[in-house]
């Protein structure tokens, strides 16, 4: 009989590509999208294990998701044992998701300041604790996000890595940054090679993968056992193709143009809307996303000023046809325009 504790999409023969947890951006119609580019296992938003106990109706949004997802994990933050416990096993029973992943590593301020996240990493004892108390109430593997440490003096990847796994965690994502660290600097991926080195279970590694070249890089230079991608993914599901190429060895696929792009994010404004009740919410929490779909482009600060201020997928659409009508023709601010060709 098979251990129903045991990761069945990390093999030695493939490195799977994760998208990761991220409040706002990981939603179930993002998760799809990024399924289709080619994400091995999804993440739901990190959810607060008191908010769960208490039936927050909010809250059990975050919760939902397809069954196309799969396999997806749902991760559950919070600083007492006993709640986080009873957390993950409503979710396990509600829900019935492939594995619960503990939340570590968040170094937003609301979220520390209540001890949860990465302010956790002040107290190894409460860490071991809190993954004994999840591991122990559920049937289906729990999993932790970690990062470095609380701030330099406390950065000891290896140390809180073996405390999650002897507390029986089944595998360890690695942000190779420090609390206070937040979002600066470069991510020390050495750190990952060190922590796959001490433990005997699967580590993911996690930070700076931007494009495609980068997931192989991480790959080859760590050893890790699977590749998270976070900010990278942001207007970009397509990242998830070009680190599977760059895995595989495969010609990388170029980015999408302007036409294609401006058709996935229409695709993921639909979606969104589907998903949410409250559609003129859905759309203006859908506004960032509209913001990195056109990063990048000629006269995209312009565009990005004009759909930060819709509220309707129509007024998206309307925006998007004239912008790309004038990009086509090649009438956007320092864009040449483009000669017709005589056959």
């Amino acid at each position: 009989m098979s251990d129903p504790k045991v990761l069945p999409w990390m093999t030695p023969d493939r490195t799977p590509l994760f998208l990761a947890p991220q409040a706002g951006v990981s939603e179930s119609p993002f998760r799809r999208l990024c399924r289709r580019f080619g994400a091995d296992v999804v993440v739901s938003e990190f959810v607060s294990a008191e908010a769960i106990c208490q039936g927050n109706e909010r809250t059990m949004d975050y919760l939902r998701f397809e069954e196309e997802e799969r396999p997806i994990g749902v991760q559950i933050f919070g600083a007492e044992p006993e709640r986080m416990a009873e957390a993950a096993a409503f979710v396990h029973e509600t829900f019935a998701p492939d594995f619960v992943d503990i939340n570590f590593g968040c170094p937003v301020k609301k979220v520390v300041k209540r001890n949860g996240g990465s302010g956790c990493l002040r107290d190894l004892d409460l860490v071991g604790r809190i993954v004994r108390a999840v591991e122990g109430a559920i049937p289906i593997p729990t999993t932790v996000k970690i990062r470095s440490g609380f701030d330099a003096s406390s950065r000891n990847p290896v140390g809180i890595g073996r405390v999650c796994e002897d507390a029986g965690a089944r595998a360890i994502t690695l942000h190779p940054r420090t609390r206070a660290d937040m979002y600066s600097g470069h991510a020390r991926w050495e750190e990952i090679g060190a922590l796959k080195e001490a433990v005997g279970i699967p580590v993911i590694g996690n930070g700076d993968i931007r494009k495609g070249e980068d997931a192989r890089r991480m790959r080859d230079e760590t050893g890790c056992d699977g590749i998270m991608i976070a900010r990278g993914s942001h207007g970009d599901p397509w990242l998830f193709q070009q680190a599977r190429a760059a895995l595989e060895g495969e010609p990388i696929p170029p980015d999408p143009g302007v036409e294609e792009r401006f058709r996935i994010c229409i695709e993921h404004a639909e979606n969104a809307l589907a998903f949410e009740k409250n559609r003129e919410r859905a759309m203006i929490e859908f506004r960032k996303h509209l913001g990195w779909y056109t990063k990048g482009l000629p006269s995209g600060r312009d565009l990005r000023q004009e759909l930060f201020t819709v509220t309707s997928l129509e007024e998206v659409r309307g925006k998007l046809d004239e912008y790309l009508a004038r990009y086509l023709e090649g009438e956007l601010p320092g864009m040449e325009p483009r000669v017709p060709v005589s056959v």
